[in-house]
């Protein structure tokens, strides 16, 4: 659900109280931990984090008036969304976090790049701070970069369906 908040304070004052808190706590831990080189606001409807204009005057490819995401976090209607650009198409932080949240004894229900939870409970907070605090900016300008260049590969095609011939 996006929200039509302009700004953090406005985000979180629209929020049901317990999802509140939870956005909260993981805002206290993203900003405890967040390198230099990345702002918070809003962006896309939901409480963000990302490179913005200043350091990265490019903006995000899909939408060059848009600062670059990083991660982002938003009360959706049936959890709460983690999304983790930082994540996303980086294998050895993809597999750091899955590897280090699998640890903890919590269930992970992820995408490539959204952790759904339904309570606060759900997240190990630490886990989250230490993934958010391996990733430089200028590492994940260089990293976005990369990947904007490298070529894409084709998608996959599903086999043909066998055509049937009635038998007479």
């Amino acid at each position: 659900m996006q929200s039509k908040a302009k700004t953090v304070q406005e985000y979180l004052k629209g929020l049901p109280d317990d999802r509140r808190e939870a956005v909260e706590a993981i805002r206290k831990v993203v900003n405890k931990n967040l390198n230099k080189g990345f702002e918070e606001g809003m962006q896309y409807g939901m409480l963000a984090w990302f490179v913005p204009h200043s350091v990265y005057p490019d903006g995000y490819h899909c939408d060059t008036s848009q600062p670059l995401p990083f991660a982002s976090v938003a009360s959706q209607k049936n959890h709460i969304g983690i999304y983790l650009m930082c994540v996303y198409g980086h294998p050895e932080h993809h597999d750091w976090f899955v590897d280090a949240w699998k640890k903890t004894g919590k269930k992970l229900d992820m995408g490539k790049a959204c952790v759904r939870v339904k309570k606060i409970e759900d997240v190990p907070l630490d886990v989250l701070g230490k993934m958010i605090k391996r990733v430089k900016a200028k590492d994940y300008i260089a990293y976005y970069e990369a990947a904007l260049k490298a070529p894409r590969k084709p998608a996959k095609k599903k086999p043909a369906k066998k055509k049937t011939v009635a038998k007479k």
